[in-house]
């Protein structure tokens, strides 16, 4: 299970990589399995829509079933399939890494972390330390 605990340390560790890198401001925000925010916070500095890139990269990686840096790949090789998505989707895909997937022991997904303030690799870089200190594995891509 994800809880709000687990949630929080995977935001904290993640911003704390992203200033120890000195990226820059980010938003990070944590759902549960069934999309649902369990817990958000945006750095000082971090634009408005910054909430609406992150939750559209955890939510495009749930929804999909795989990590964002898989859904921007598909998304060049077939724009239209992703055009597609996003419309079915009222625009909460994002095919920016970044989105990454929460997995459990198990393999099971938990949850997926989206970040956005800085290139989607940084990102990605960010929400995949927040969900290992969090005692998780990441699924960037396809998930093991």
């Amino acid at each position: 299970m994800l809880s709000l605990s687990k949630a929080t340390t995977i935001i904290d560790a993640a911003l704390e990589k992203a200033r120890a890198e000195n990226f820059a401001p980010l938003a990070v925000a944590v759902l549960d399995a069934g999309g649902h925010l369990v817990a958000y916070k945006r750095e000082d500095g971090a634009g408005i829509v910054r909430f609406d890139i992150a939750y559209g990269k955890a939510w495009g990686s749930l929804g999909m079933g795989f990590g964002s840096r898989e859904l921007t790949e598909r998304a060049e090789k077939n724009p239209t399939f992703i055009g597609v998505l996003s419309t079915v989707s009222g625009g909460r895909m994002v095919p920016s890494p970044g989105g990454v997937l929460i997995q459990d022991d198990s393999c099971t997904v938990v949850g997926a972390v989206g970040i956005s303030g800085d290139i989607g690799g940084n990102d990605e870089i960010c929400a995949v330390a927040g969900i290992e200190a969090a005692g998780f594995a990441a699924a960037t891509g396809v998930p093991k």
